[in-house]
């Protein structure tokens, strides 16, 4: 019985997203962002030399057809990119629901196109209504809360961790994205006392619309600066209707998620969950594609590549991170049995040549191994999941339609 394996690499845009003129970095349109393309393109300039070098090497994902894809969904070559004739079966994908975030791409590559627009909080000081900090203060057993602004997350707990640690107040903030973000020291404050806070406060925050809480643990000292952990959980609110996981379990197969994909499905139509670094997440793959059932839908997130790279608009970083990936990449794909279907793809873009720091609306790849050679051209995140399920030979929901 067939498997499939749905990897999103989160960030990986491709550029052209036709309404892309509708989001934004501050005040310029994400028109024209590309994060492949600008990386390739970075990479054959010389621009992106910091622990790597050279023009973007990655032989595995464009034979899988990741340069074609670029061209289609953006009508730019990417340098070092574009194989003749790619072995893999390949396309470009374009997202309808009105957000550039997280839920709304992978529920909609799961089949569910997100049929709100989320709330946002203002890029103010406080950004939160001062009832809804006052109840993060109560739920937690406080006097008040630090941060109540837009903050990078790594930047904040450098700047407030010592006054976190001196009075004990949560420390809250959001983004460009419809989160609300609680950080705490693992050991001052507590890490199942910060879990608990942010399942406490999810509930409020969903009937506003914003679509995660997120748990943000932190360690280490004042004297030698702090460090976010692994722990890190995502309270999101659930999806709105069943989703491919649902679909999958439903027909009694066994729903594999690596990474965030249990947090961003609320646990709908998840039997297992496997989390760490994306390192971790790699060997967990692997260890999958060993031994996972058959019939079984395992599910992928690989989030370093938008959290480590694609905010902070590190390019050498993040061409660093593709190019391991692709490594790895050529590790896994020999190891398929011959009725596998693995299906890359992206969430949104996060394009690191970009101003600002928040996603950029763009298209995604869409790139098949073990459905042969060819091209689905330009389709609808939808249409992944319809994909996924026609190969599973499960009942699909929706208004997706399967390319293959």
């Amino acid at each position: 019985m067939a498997r499939a394996f749905l990897i999103v690499i989160d960030s990986v845009g491709i550029g052209g997203a036709p309404d892309a003129d509708r989001f934004f970095n501050g005040d310029r349109p994400d028109t024209g962002a590309n994060t492949v393309g600008h990386i390739a393109r970075a990479c054959a300039e010389g621009r992106a030399e910091e622990g790597r070098s050279g023009p973007l090497h990655l032989p595995t994902l464009d034979a899988l057809g990741l340069g074609r894809a670029v061209e289609l969904a953006s009508g730019e070559a990417a340098p070092g990119l574009g194989a003749d004739e790619p072995t893999g079966f390949w396309g470009a994908a374009s997202e309808v629901s009105p957000g550039k975030d997280t839920p709304s791409g992978h529920w909609e590559l799961a089949g569910v196109p997100v049929p709100w627009d989320w709330h946002y909080f203002p890029d103010t000081k406080p950004s939160f209504p001062p009832d809804l900090s006052a109840k993060v203060a109560e739920l937690a057993g406080t006097d008040g809360i630090l941060g109540d602004c837009h903050a990078s997350g790594t930047r904040i707990i450098a700047d407030l961790g010592a006054e976190h640690i001196r009075s004990g107040w949560p420390i809250c903030y959001t983004s460009a994205d419809s989160v609300f973000q609680i950080a705490a020291h693992e050991e001052h404050f507590g890490l199942d006392r910060l879990l608990k806070l942010c399942q406490d406060v999810a509930p409020i925050v969903h009937e506003m619309k914003v679509g995660r809480v997120i748990a943000r643990p932190f360690i280490g000292t004042v004297e030698d600066g702090f460090t976010r952990t692994t722990n890190r959980h995502d309270y999101a609110i659930a999806p709105p209707e069943p989703t491919l996981c649902d679909w999958v379990q439903g027909q009694g197969r066994r729903v594999y998620a690596i990474g965030k994909i249990g947090d961003i499905f609320s646990m709908h139509g998840i039997d297992e969950v496997r989390k760490g670094t994306d390192a971790q997440l790699m060997g967990h793959l692997n260890d999958l594609v060993d031994a996972a059932e058959d019939g079984s839908l395992t599910f992928a997130n690989f989030v370093e590549f938008d959290s480590l790279y694609g905010h902070r608009r590190d390019i050498s970083g993040y061409a660093r991170a593709l190019e391991w990936f692709d490594a790895e990449l050529a590790k896994v794909l020999p190891k398929l049995r011959p009725d596998d279907m693995l299906l890359i793809t992206a969430d949104h873009g996060n394009d690191p040549s970009w101003s600002g720091t928040d996603h950029t609306r763009e298209r995604v790849p869409v790139l098949i191994a073990g459905r042969g050679a060819g091209s689905c051209g330009l389709v609808q995140y939808v249409d992944v999941a319809a994909s996924v399920a026609d190969h599973l030979n499960v009942p699909a929901r929706g208004p997706g339609r399967s390319f293959l």
